[in-house]
């Protein structure tokens, strides 16, 4: 198994693709809540990212805005997924290179084996620009939406994007 991709990495791999990147340096921050006062100085949609694994072992990453509700019971169905729960560490790291707090899209950059289906909030799909930690939990990174996409193309993944919100409004 290679070496997980490093921040330079990252910043290396957006350079060589026209990603255009800013990253903001800030105190580890381990849970949504955390950042706050980070995303207040910060313009754009900010992330919550969710690791899961369903009962058939297929891996996914949800990325969504900081405050959307996910549904996980209401989501197998939504995604084609079986029953989600939360997905082992070991394989958080095997797949993404991240450990937890520091979940993110640009960790799509280490699945090399495309082990990962990636869902993406429509919300999020809408805002530019998109902020995410660039692979560990210190630093925050924005590129615009354009860039985002470049990035996924790039990786040749095409997300599999889900409006939340009217999931929460039709479930009510």
């Amino acid at each position: 198994m290679t070496a997980p991709a490093t921040r330079a990495d990252l910043f290396a791999f957006f350079d060589r693709h026209g990603v255009d990147h800013v990253t903001h340096e800030h105190a580890p921050v381990h849970r949504v809540e955390d950042g706050h006062g980070i995303k207040a100085h910060l313009p754009g949609g900010h992330s919550k990212n969710l690791f899961l694994k369903d009962h058939r072992a297929q891996l996914w990453l949800i990325s969504a805005l900081g405050e959307t509700r996910i549904d996980l019971k209401a989501l197998p169905p939504v995604i084609g997924s079986g029953r989600l729960s939360f997905g082992r560490e070991e394989l958080m790291v095997e797949t993404l290179g991240v450990t937890p707090g520091s979940v993110t899209a640009f960790g799509l950059i280490n699945d090399k084996a495309r082990r990962v289906r990636f869902v993406l909030d429509a919300a999020l799909a809408a805002a530019d620009p998109v902020n995410f930690h660039p692979l560990s939990n210190d630093a925050t990174t924005a590129v615009s939406q354009a860039g985002f996409r470049k990035f996924l193309a790039a990786l040749d993944i095409e997300p599999l994007i889900v409006d939340f919100e009217a999931m929460t409004l039709a479930a009510r």
